[in-house]
C-alpha cells in the first residue's frame, strides 16, 4: 500500500481538515456518479432481473473487511442444517474467470479467487462471474435443486434484484468519518442503510447511527484451534504457544482486528505484517528465522499453493473464526423468505 493509500485510509477514521477539504471535488464526482445510477434503477430506465429463485445479499456500504465472508459461512452452515439447498454467487476477485465459473475441488485462487474457496468448503456450491446475473443463472443451471442463492458482497450490483438485502457493519470502526469515497469509506451514504431489510454488526464499540426500527443482528467472531498448514489434521490451542513469541501475517481487509484477536487470545506479538486485501502472495512473503506465523483461513487458501518448503510449510497455523449470532439470523431469514425445512 502506498503512503499516499495509508494517508486517505488513515483520514476515513481519524479525520483532518485539510484532506476533506481536498478530496471534497472528488468525492463529490463520485457521489453525483453512483447517484445518478441508483436513480436510473429506481426510475426504471436501468433494469434489474431476477432470478428463479430467492435471492439474499450479503454486502457493505463502506469499503474494507467488514466480515461478509464469515457471515456467509456460518449462515450457509445454518441453512444447511434446517435442510436447505442454498447456493453461493461471488464475484471472485483476484480470480482470472472471465465467465461465470463453477468452483471446483481442484479450482485454485488465481483461477476463482480466494473467498469463494472457502465458501465452496461448506458443501454448497459456488459461481464466480463478475456480471452477478448471469453468475446466479448459471448456477441455478448446475444445481436446479437451489432454494436459495446468497450473494457474498453485491449490495451495488443493482442488475441482480434482491429478495431481501443484509448489510454488515464493522462494530469497532462504525462508517468512519461518514464520508464517500475517496473522502472517506463510505460506496453509499449512510441513508442507505434504511432502505436495507436487515443490519449485522460485527463487534462492538461504535455508536451507529442506525435507523430505530431496522431489525439488527450481533455477530461475534469465535476463535477455534489453530490448524497446521502442513498437516491439516494437526491442532493446537493458544495456550501451547504460551511465552513463545509468533509473527501474524495477513493480506485481508482490516487486519488490524486480526492482530488485535490474537492478542485477546494471548499471543505474544513479534511482528505484525500486512498486505492488500487479496493479496497475490509469495514465498518471499514470508519473514526470515523459525518464529511460528499466524495467519488467515482466507490467507491460507492462497499460501498452501506458494509455499512449498516443508520447514516454512511448518511454521504456519491456520486461525479459523466462525460467526456468533445473536438472535438467530438464518431463523429469520427463512421465516421472512417462507421456506421451511428445505422445502
Amino acid at each position: 500500500m502506498s503512503r499516499l493509500s495509508q494517508l486517505i485510509e488513515r483520514h476515513w477514521y481519524q479525520p483532518t481538515w485539510w484532506l476533506t477539504a481536498l478530496l471534497a471535488p472528488l468525492e463529490g464526482l463520485f457521489a453525483l456518479v453512483a447517484g445518478l445510477r441508483r436513480a436510473g434503477y429506481r426510475l426504471g430506465v436501468l433494469r434489474s432481473q431476477r432470478l428463479g429463485v430467492p435471492v439474499v445479499v450479503i454486502g457493505n456500504i463502506n469499503v474494507g473487511g467488514v466480515g461478509k465472508t464469515p457471515l456467509t459461512l456460518g449462515l450457509l452452515a445454518s441453512l444447511q442444517q434446517q435442510g436447505i439447498r442454498v447456493g453461493v454467487i461471488s464475484r471472485g476477485y483476484g480470480g482470472s474467470h472471465a465467465q461465470p465459473t463453477l468452483v471446483l475441488p481442484e479450482s485454485t485462487p488465481d483461477e476463482v479467487g480466494d473467498e469463494p474457496l472457502l465458501l465452496a468448503a461448506s458443501g454448497a456450491p459456488v459461481v464466480v462471474g463478475r456480471d452477478r446475473v448471469a453468475a446466479g443463472e448459471h448456477l441455478i443451471r448446475q444445481h436446479p435443486e437451489i432454494q436459495l442463492i446468497l450473494t457474498d458482497d453485491g449490495l451495488q450490483h443493482y442488475r441482480l434484484a434482491r429478495t431481501l438485502e443484509v448489510a454488515v457493519v464493522d462494530g469497532r470502526r462504525g462508517l468512519g468519518n461518514g464520508h464517500l469515497l475517496p473522502g472517506g469509506p463510505l460506496r453509499e451514504p449512510a441513508s442507505r442503510l434504511s432502505s436495507v431489510d436487515a443490519v449485522v454488526v460485527n463487534g462492538q464499540g461504535a455508536d451507529l447511527p442506525l435507523p430505530a426500527d431496522l431489525p439488527r443482528f450481533d455477530m461475534q467472531l469465535q476463535c477455534g484451534m489453530l490448524q497446521s498448514l502442513a498437516q491439516l489434521d494437526c491442532y493446537r490451542s493458544p495456550d501451547d504457544f504460551a511465552g513463545q513469541p509468533v509473527i501474524a501475517l495477513a493480506g485481508i481487509g482490516h487486519p488490524e482486528r486480526f492482530f488485535h484477536t490474537l492478542q485477546k487470545q494471548g499471543f505474544t506479538l513479534q511482528q505484525c505484517l500486512y498486505f492488500p486485501d487479496h493479496h497475490a502472495f509469495s514465498a518471499a512473503d514470508l519473514p526470515g528465522g523459525d518464529s511460528p506465523i499466524i495467519v488467515t483461513s482466507k490467507d491460507a487458501v492462497k499460501l498452501r499453493g506458494v509455499i512449498h518448503d516443508a520447514a516454512q510449510r511448518a511454521r504456519l497455523w491456520i486461525l479459523p473464526v466462525t460467526a456468533q449470532l445473536t438472535p438467530d439470523l438464518a431463523g429469520w431469514l427463512l421465516s421472512r423468505l417462507k421456506i421451511r425445512h428445505g422445502r
